[in-house]
């Protein structure tokens, strides 16, 4: 019996190591198998497809998965058909000619579908603008020109305005020694003094009254416009200066009947043509007689005894020390400003008045300094000496007379201008009248009234045509 136990132990250890191979020889990977029906798909993730070696190793689960495969595909054929794509088909754009550059599908498709398909290099992308500066150099550019034209401005300003204080300052003790009120800008009743009127960024104006002979004095200080870039930069290849203009309003029967004007060369060729004045009465002289004068001076003269009398010793040595800086003196008893653009339009005699212009030019030739303001005071000082000559000048019987006989044959020359105008206005109107009446007389329906006013209208232009005969008396 007891052997009967040991051989019946012996037995069931044989069939359970016999058990155990036989696990082994179905699971060669040693993997522990649990009682789920669905544990043979939980060692696959999802898209891993087995290879030819792992079907081989189950031939049977293979043929039983097909064998269900094919059952199930036949019981959908019965209830409806799915149509579907071949995988090859999902990328048939990567074989398209039109969508890249040198790719040969003839060469593609025979070489097989099993070979790889080209690699695609995609194109670098460059890098947002806003990151890249160069981009900007337009905005760069119109911001710094932008920000030099507004510091220019700025010290064009400051540079005019220190010029106009500093002249102020170095001739005001002599304006006030001739000039009971200086400085005064009409904005109140009560008259002031020192007020330096600014009329733009580069004119400074000052007004001075309170002086027997005169109505008034206007100093104009004509800067160069530093506050423009433009003209800054114009003036650096074609310099200019600054200038002080001095007008004089003299009373009426202070100044003697006379027109005379001295310049530079270049100045009098201009003023003279411009300048009604100095165009009518006055007529270039020769400065031979006057050896003090530099030969860069031009002389416009109406009567000789009129220059000699305001060209002496101490105005030549004037104009001989500070030459160049005199631009022009213009001393007329009839002035009425510069000819107009329109000459038409004149048709009354305009109004004179007896004037004296100076024009200085500042030192320095465009960089002049405060200090050079006080080179101008001189100057100032021969305005008041010409003055005391001018209102003092008494012409002769005989240059009176001629002075006398230029205005009145300058009158008689703008009245024959002024009558030729107004007949041409008159001739202009009058063939006005006639083009509307004949005009009227085409649309005319009556053909009777068109050829009454055919008639008249020839017998008028017959009588136009003969000769005008004047009747004699014997």
């Amino acid at each position: 019996m007891r052997n009967m136990k040991n051989f019946t132990f012996l037995a069931l250890i044989f069939i359970l190591v016999a058990g155990i191979i036989t696990v082994k020889s179905v699971n060669p990977h040693d993997a522990d198998i649990e009682d789920n029906e669905f544990a043979e798909f939980e060692e696959f993730e999802d898209g891993d497809i087995l290879e030819d070696g792992d079907r081989a190793e189950f031939p049977e689960d293979v043929e039983v998965q097909q064998q269900k495969e094919g059952e199930a595909e036949g019981e959908d054929e019965d209830e409806s058909t799915v149509e579907t794509e071949d995988d090859d088909d999902e990328f048939d754009h990567f074989t398209d000619e039109d969508e890249f550059i040198g790719f040969d599908k003839s060469q593609s498709s025979s070489s097989g579908k099993s070979k790889d398909l080209p690699d695609l290099k995609m194109a670098k992308v460059p890098g947002h603008l806003r990151t890249n500066w160069d981009s900007f150099y337009m905005e760069i550019l119109m911001l710094a020109g932008l920000a030099v034209y507004f510091l220019n401005f700025i010290h064009g300003k400051n540079k005019n305005h220190k010029l106009a204080q500093a002249w102020l300052q170095s001739n005001r003790e002599l304006l006030e020694s001739n000039f009971s009120i200086v400085g005064d800008d009409g904005s109140t009743k009560e008259a002031q003094a020192g007020t330096l009127m600014k009329e733009s960024e580069n004119v400074y104006a000052l007004w001075c009254s309170g002086r027997t002979a005169l109505e008034g004095m206007l100093v104009e200080l004509r800067l160069l416009k530093r506050q423009d870039l433009i003209s800054t930069m114009t003036n650096m290849f074609k310099p200019a200066s600054d200038q002080q203009l001095v007008t004089i309003d003299l009373d009426k029967n202070v100044m003697d009947k006379f027109v005379f004007a001295i310049a530079t060369k270049k100045s009098c060729s201009k003023i003279h043509k411009e300048m009604i004045d100095l165009s009518q009465f006055t007529e270039k002289k020769s400065l031979d007689k006057y050896s003090d004068l530099p030969n860069s001076y031009q002389l416009l003269s109406e009567v000789g005894e009129a220059s000699n009398a305001l060209l002496d010793k101490k105005v030549c040595q004037v104009l001989t020390k500070f030459e160049g800086l005199v631009e022009f003196m213009h001393f007329s008893d009839q002035f009425c400003g510069a000819k107009a653009q329109d000459e038409s339009q004149t048709t009354k005699m305009p109004e004179v008045k007896p004037v004296m212009i100076f024009c200085f030019n500042v030192p320095g030739k465009g960089k002049s300094k405060p200090a050079d303001m006080e080179h101008l005071k001189p100057l100032l000082q021969l305005v008041f000496y010409c003055l005391e000559k001018v209102s003092r000048l008494q012409l002769g019987k005989e240059a009176r007379n001629k002075t006398e006989k230029n205005r009145k044959k300058a009158e008689e020359q703008f009245l024959k201008a002024a009558h030729s105008q107004l007949q041409e206005a008159a001739q202009l109107r009058r063939e006005e009248k006639r083009r509307q009446e004949k005009e009227r007389m085409m649309n005319e329906e009556d053909p009777d009234k068109t050829r009454k006013w055919e008639e008249r209208e020839s017998r008028r232009e017959m009588k136009r045509k003969q000769p005008k005969m004047k009747m004699m008396k014997i």
